[in-house]
């Protein structure tokens, strides 16, 4: 069997996959790590902070996205006036 064949039965799940942020936990405890992976849940005061943290940023990222597409919508409406109030202004001149 080639190296090629054994690659192509290689399947890649998402249990498979590291991320960014278990790199850095298993750098600070790797045993925290392994019994994280095999299901095991930290109970931790600063964990439930940060969980809650992190909520109150996602819902402030939503929100700023939501912002900005209206600012943007506004900024589209403004622009259509403008260019409809110079040709007005244009064509009341050449008259």
């Amino acid at each position: 069997m080639s190296l090629m064949d054994k690659k192509r039965k290689i399947k890649i799940s998402e249990n498979n996959i590291i991320s960014a942020s278990e790199i850095g936990q298993y750098y600070f405890c790797s045993n925290a790590w392994f019994l994280q992976k095999c299901g095991f849940k930290p109970i931790s005061a600063n964990l439930d902070i940060g969980i809650k943290k992190h909520d109150e940023l996602g819902k402030i990222i939503i929100n700023s996205e939501k912002e900005i597409k209206k600012s943007n919508i506004f900024a589209l409406f403004g622009s259509i006036l403008l260019i409809i109030s110079l040709l007005l202004l244009f064509f009341e001149v050449m008259l």
